[in-house]
């Protein structure tokens, strides 16, 4: 009897397990995209974690429980594999990072720099280290000293990190954080990803766009890694990502191709 009791303990206890969502942690700058990726995953339920990739990542690493983790870069997830924590890492999407600029400020893409440079104009960015997106524009300083001697410092010097640390604003339910932060005076100009400033102006048509210059231009790669432990569903919702069902509802949203599956 107790031998029958024990087995079907185990049983209903997988049973249980495999009813449980699987238990994503991704890149805020995902979250539109990867909510219609969940709603089109039919074999389970997904429960999502945004934030800033290096804040989730070290999460990740403290124990936090996870199964897919969904980064802005390569470099946090492959720190997870390398620790023995992660599977291999996939690329799996792309991204360009734009500036968003309030409507007062007159800015083109011949004149980036030149505003940004401009002490009277707010410059926004990310957190470097906590959230890739401020690492991406700390790399596009980098590529203005090439351009302007001087300028790798200035601009690192003026830099608003408003988004992606620790004590940083979460993301309003009702509305873009990047169209609340420019349309509120924080910044005149955010350096953030394309995707989020299209959904910034999609909130706020008043807002504008900038491409940036080819010197400056900064890309980033989007890894995908399954949890050491992670049940076969998670797996599953991992490969649903990187099939062309899920390439096409990133596509939808901005964002370029991964590597093929």
């Amino acid at each position: 009897m107790r031998a029958l009791a024990f087995l079907a303990g185990s049983l209903l206890a997988m049973t249980v397990q495999a009813q449980e969502p699987v238990r994503l942690h991704a890149a805020g700058s995902l979250r539109v995209a990867l909510n219609e990726v969940i709603s089109n995953f039919s074999e389970s339920k997904v429960e999502a974690v945004y934030g800033a990739s290096g804040l989730l990542r070290d999460r990740i690493a403290k124990g936090e429980p996870a199964e897919v983790f969904a980064s802005a870069n390569l470099e946090h997830p492959q720190s997870l594999e390398t620790a023995g924590k992660a599977g291999p890492v996939r690329l799996f999407a792309r991204n360009q990072l734009c500036a968003l600029a309030a409507p007062h400020v007159k800015v083109e893409t011949g004149s980036l720099l030149e505003r940004m440079l401009d002490p009277a104009v707010k410059l926004g960015t990310s957190t470097p280290k906590a959230d890739p997106s401020g690492d991406y524009a700390f790399e596009l300083f980098a590529k203005a000293e090439a351009l302007r001697p001087g300028a790798r410092a200035a601009l690192e010097g003026k830099a608003l990190k408003l988004t992606g640390g620790p004590g940083s604003p979460s993301p309003p339910k009702d509305r873009s954080l990047y169209e609340m932060l420019v349309a509120d005076g924080k910044a005149d100009v955010f350096l953030t990803y394309c995707t989020n400033a299209l959904l910034a102006q999609k909130a706020n048509a008043a807002l504008r766009i900038v491409q940036l210059p080819a010197a400056l231009a900064v890309g980033a790669d989007y890894g995908l890694t399954v949890l050491k432990g992670a049940r076969p569903q998670a797996a599953n919702f991992a490969q649903f990502i990187l099939s062309q069902p899920g390439q096409a509802i990133l596509a939808k949203h901005g964002f370029g191709a991964g590597d093929p599956p």
